[in-house]
């Protein structure tokens, strides 16, 4: 895999990222380790995690993905040296209470966060920095609508942006970048930060998949011309896009014991969980086999080869499923197969983004 730049910065990784969630939770430490150790022997150099995670989020896995890293690193000392690692500082603490004190994001907060980051991770520096999901109120995480009656921002972007700039000045973050973001915060971020003299954003860390396409519908040409790279998250849907689900009821994924989306109440009632996201994935599905492709191949191959993307972050629960997925890069999806993929998009709308 050839490496690519992220954004503006001096960041070169893989274009397969590993990410982390399941860490602490679906996944245990040793296996956790094994993952690591084989992600790394097959190339990839980019590893994604979270002061909030494990997921589901919970206060007894708060900040475990991150000591389970550390450890690793701890155990092997060389590989620090040989990966990119970006982390996020959490968001405004809704219904979370025991990831801060208050329920905003203050420059003090994203300072303590990142002290607390690094200790986790037994690193001194911290490659990508990103705020996991914006300050202010957007429509995330499978909200359709900007309601303005929904603001409550209390810390403005200049002052995000000063506070990571300081932890840039001090060597414990190389670059920054943003998560579950909009066009308009990455332009007023890049703005703010050209006008300022601060730190410019690497990246932006949005889901994209087969189902989730709407980072196509303007955010892909505010990156672009902007000089900003995307990080796709979730390429196969919550599992959606894996086949496991395609025998479940009509009313949305009936998830075997075990599985990651049976683990998230909140996620089985937003964008995954819609019916119309698995009818959605079915087609998308029995296509990829029409095509003599199991479903997972043709997800993360239209990940890997769309020029929106600069890197796909893949989460495994287990060494056979990141070979499966490393195994897919080099897949070539033809240009009749991408517009029977089109036509699928057109005629369902994109129903989980």
């Amino acid at each position: 895999m050839q490496k690519i730049q992220l954004g503006q910065s001096d960041l070169q990784v893989t274009p397969i990222c590993l990410g982390t969630m399941t860490f602490g939770e679906q996944v245990d430490e040793p296996t956790a380790h094994a993952i690591l150790d084989r992600s790394l022997e097959r190339g990839v150099d980019f590893i994604d995690t979270a002061e909030m995670y494990a997921v589901p989020a919970r206060k007894e896995t708060f900040g475990a993905t991150e000591t389970i890293i550390g450890n690793w690193f701890d155990k092997n000392p060389g590989a620090r040296q040989k990966l990119v690692l970006a982390t996020k500082v959490a968001g405004p603490s809704r219904g979370m209470p025991w990831v801060r004190e208050g329920s905003g994001m203050t420059p003090a907060d994203i300072a303590a966060s990142c002290e607390a980051s690094l200790r986790r991770l037994k690193t001194d520096v911290i490659d990508l920095y990103q705020i996991h999901w914006p300050e202010r109120h957007v429509p995330a995480f499978g909200q359709l609508y900007y309601d303005p009656k929904r603001e409550t921002s209390t810390t403005p972007i200049h002052d995000q942006l000063e506070a990571l700039g300081k932890l840039v000045k001090a060597g414990k973050v190389r670059a920054i970048g943003l998560s579950n973001e909009t066009p308009y915060g990455v332009h007023e971020f890049v703005r703010l930060a050209e006008q300022h003299g601060l730190p410019r954003v690497a990246t932006v860390q949005n889901v994209y998949c087969l189902i989730s396409r709407a980072a196509e519908n303007g955010l892909d040409e505010t990156m672009h011309r902007l000089g900003v790279s995307l990080l796709a998250y979730s390429p196969l849907a919550f599992g959606l896009l894996t086949g496991k689900y395609d025998q479940s009821g009509t009313e949305g994924p009936d998830a075997p014991k075990g599985a990651r989306i049976s683990s998230y109440e909140s996620v089985r009632k937003q964008r995954w969980g819609r019916p119309d996201a698995l009818k959605a994935a079915r087609r998308y599905n029995a296509l990829a086999r029409e095509h003599g492709l199991t479903p997972a191949r043709m997800a993360l191959a239209f990940c890997y080869t769309k020029w929106q993307v600069a890197s796909t972050i893949i989460g495994v629960t287990s060494v056979a499923q990141l070979n499966e997925d490393l195994d897919a890069w080099g897949t070539t999806l033809s240009p009749e197969l991408l517009a029977e993929i089109d036509k699928i998009r057109w005629e369902m709308r994109d129903p989980a983004s």
